[in-house]
C-alpha cells in the first residue's frame, strides 16, 4: 500500500478525515478542510461541486487515487469524497 493511503488510514483513527460529499463540502465552507481527496472515478457531478467549493475557498484536491482505493485506506466502503480537518496531518499526507 502507498505511505499517502497508510496515513490516511492512521489520520481516518485519529479522527482527522471526514467523508461523504455534503459533509465535506459543509466543512469546507466552515473552513475546517485543510486537503481534500477526490476519487478520480467519482462522476462528474461529484467531481464539479468539489472542485468549484474547493477553488473557492483554497483548499488544494489530490485526484490521485480511485474510490476503492480511498475507501480500502479508512476501512470505509464506497467514499469518493474525503476531507483531512487536521493540519498535523495535512505535513505528514504531504511530505
Amino acid at each position: 500500500m502507498d505511505k499517502i493511503l497508510s496515513n490516511l488510514g492512521l489520520c481516518q483513527k485519529s479522527g482527522g478525515v471526514i467523508a461523504g460529499e455534503e459533509l465535506v463540502i459543509e466543512s469546507v465552507r466552515a473552513e475546517k478542510v485543510f486537503l481534500i481527496f477526490l476519487a478520480n472515478d467519482a462522476g462528474f457531478n461529484t467531481t464539479k461541486k468539489i472542485k468549484d467549493k474547493a477553488n473557492y475557498y483554497g483548499v488544494e484536491v489530490d485526484e490521485s487515487y480511485s474510490s476503492l482505493e480511498l475507501s480500502n485506506a479508512i476501512g470505509k466502503s464506497g467514499r469518493m469524497v474525503l476531507g483531512i480537518t487536521n493540519k498535523n496531518f495535512l505535513k505528514i499526507l504531504k511530505k
